[in-house]
């Protein structure tokens, strides 16, 4: 029948058929009550990330060390690649695109055109021009405008032991425009020290970074690794209530004796997983993303030495798939001390 009535339209109207059919199928697609989008209809009971990271076709890091992990803890997560290259940069080359402020725009205009816009958690991660920052930050104006209690945990990739990745302009807007509105920081020791500008050379040092942060915005601070004589920790801060003092804590890591991309990315991903499941307990959700990343990055020197690889001969791609049971299920074996 429709063949039919598609042949008559032709005949009569000289138009292609194929043309006829489809603005038949677009008639009936806009008559159609539009399906719901089920991560809004039906959320999840964790909630609905947009991440906004880098991106490598091969590896893991930036979305690609952050989104599977995130699913895997059962939140539904959107990403936007704030680079796409072939590899990650520790490569002798690579090769991709970059994307803009207003390219980053665009994509959001696109989803609040649609009613899609509505996101329980912001993730950022690396960001390396002063534009996309900035442009970062209207994005949080513009979820918080649509859901006021939105969660933005940030990992302020800056630098690591010394040296600065992003330009110099760029910590100043990350210390006075980002910090103001994140809800949770993850910084290493060294963005630590650029965002208060205070040096961090033991732990109690730690803990008054993480009191200035406090103070500047965030509830949740947790700087990732500081190195004190040789000794690698965790230190963590949740500031529950503005009158009192945060509850703060450490979590001794051992050094595994190599180098790995992506481990940054994949530990706020973690932190940001596993506080909304622990809200009131950082330094539980810490012990499990610790647990997880260890595991983790014993399993991929494991399996470098299995290839015949000398692990610590050159910077290595984590094994995030073969280890997705230790981010679902890990053993904790990495525990928090609290601070009196």
């Amino acid at each position: 029948m429709l063949q039919a009535l598609l042949l008559s339209f032709s005949d009569s109207a000289a138009i292609p058929a194929g043309r006829i059919f489809r603005c038949i199928s677009s008639n009936r697609l806009t008559m159609a009550s539009r399906p719901p989008i089920l991560s809004l209809a039906l959320p999840s009971e964790t909630g609905r990330v947009l991440s906004i990271q880098s991106h490598t076709v091969q590896g893991y890091v930036g979305n690609k060390s952050a989104v599977f992990p995130l699913q895997l803890l059962g939140y539904d997560v959107d990403p936007i690649n704030s680079v796409q290259f072939s590899n990650h940069t520790g490569y002798p080359t690579f090769k991709g695109q970059v994307l803009n402020g207003q390219q980053l725009w665009n994509l959001i205009e696109g989803l609040e055109s649609n009613d899609l816009l509505y996101y329980t958690h912001l993730l950022t991660g690396y960001i390396g021009s002063v534009s996309f920052l900035n442009t970062v930050l209207e994005v949080v104006n513009k979820l918080r405008s649509i859901n006021p209690n939105l969660t933005y945990v940030c990992d302020p990739v800056m630098g690591d032991e010394g040296k600065l990745y992003v330009p110099t302009e760029l910590v100043s807007v990350y210390r006075e425009k980002v910090v103001p509105v994140a809800s949770m920081l993850t910084p290493n020791q060294f963005e630590a020290e650029l965002l208060t500008g205070s040096r961090i050379v033991s732990e109690q040092d730690g803990r008054e970074a993480c009191k200035t942060l406090h103070a500047a915005g965030p509830s949740k601070v947790v700087i990732t690794s500081i190195n004190i004589d040789g000794n690698l920790l965790l230190v963590g801060s949740h500031k529950k209530d503005k009158g009192q003092s945060p509850e703060q804590f450490k979590i001794v890591i051992p050094k595994v004796p190599a180098y790995f991309t992506g481990t940054g990315d994949l530990m706020t991903a973690l932190l940001l997983g596993w506080s909304n499941k622990f809200p009131d307990s950082l330094d539980r959700a810490a012990e499990i993303a610790v647990s997880s990343l260890q595991a983790l990055l014993q399993r991929t020197v494991n399996d470098y030495e299995t290839a015949g690889f000398d692990p610590q001969t050159s910077s290595l791609e984590i094994r995030l798939v073969q280890s997705q049971d230790d981010i679902r299920n890990p053993q904790v074996e990495f525990k928090a001390e609290r601070y009196n």
